[in-house]
């Protein structure tokens, strides 16, 4: 099984499905340097793009809920050991390395990395994931995508024309099976783009119960009950402006929900901080 999210399609991945080029900071942002400024000043830490992708991702995590990361997915695997160490509450973390509820010493680069199965009172097998969710019981899954749109259907498939693909992308894999049966469904982009957030995909690899999008800028929600539901945008990044996300998603969204986010709490910035002591994670999101 396959969840092909960011770091498996860097080379592959055609202009639509790649993260911007050099440590540039992340376009959209009002003060890109606003970050250094309040750590300067003893102000509450401002938002990082990796602290905001993977905190708002563990956010995502509920209380009691059993939840999934897959292949090629260290945000969401980040984000579960995350919500593991700094939140009080408890849940059922299953990863696509087998294990369940894992507590390794350091997070790995890989998220189907062996130390995943440390501290695993039990190990899960491949199909036994589809099984799970064809008996819904998968509460979450965090499923990666190369395009998206307003529906919340993705294409992890190819760019460009079916019969002529300019790029073959991986493919579905688990994701054919766990969007439409997972009770939700979480996806990231590590860069906000209409390339890849769309308004029609070039090819529909899997649909059904997406209820959140995470991006650098943004995090944009919908209703996985009800068909055909559209994206309505949730929370923006502080100094990020609305017209900027409006310009750079492929398709139209409401803003009449939005709500002011929250800051990271100190557990949070300090779970991050031992998961990623040496910024090793952190640097290969402007790589």
């Amino acid at each position: 099984m396959t969840d092909p999210a960011e770091p498996a399609r860097r080379d592959a991945a055609p202009e639509a499905a790649r993260p911007r080029a050099g440590g540039s900071p992340t376009p959209g942002l009002a003060n890109p340097m606003a970050a250094d400024i309040a750590a300067q000043a003893g102000a509450t830490p401002a938002w990082t793009d990796f602290s905001w992708l993977v905190i708002q991702l563990a956010r995502c995590i509920r209380e009691g809920e059993v939840t999934f990361s897959g292949v090629n997915s260290s945000l969401a695997m980040l984000a579960c050991l995350l919500a593991q160490r700094a939140y009080p509450f408890r849940f059922t973390y299953i990863n696509v390395a087998g294990g369940v509820d894992p507590h390794p010493a350091r997070a790995p680069v890989s998220s189907s990395d062996p130390s995943l199965f440390e501290g695993s009172p039990a190990i899960f097998a491949n199909a036994d994931f589809y099984d799970l969710c064809l008996r819904g019981g998968m509460d979450l899954c965090f499923l990666g995508c190369a395009q998206i749109d307003a529906t919340g259907r993705t294409n992890v498939s190819l760019i460009g024309s079916p019969e002529a693909p300019r790029v073959r992308l991986p493919g579905g894999g688990g994701a054919v099976v766990m969007l439409p049966t997972a009770r939700r469904v979480v996806t990231w982009r590590i860069e906000h783009s209409s390339r890849s957030l769309v308004e029609r995909l070039d090819f529909v690899t899997a649909a059904g119960r997406m209820a959140t999008l995470v991006t650098p800028l943004a995090v944009f929600e919908r209703d996985p009950d009800l068909p055909g539901a559209r994206f309505a945008l949730a929370r923006l990044r502080p100094g990020v402006e609305l017209d900027a996300v409006r310009a750079r998603t492929g398709f139209a969204f409401s803003a009449d929900g939005l709500q002011a986010a929250e800051p990271p709490t100190a557990a949070e910035r300090e779970t991050l901080a031992i998961l990623d002591p040496d910024g090793r994670f952190a640097a290969d999101l402007v790589r």
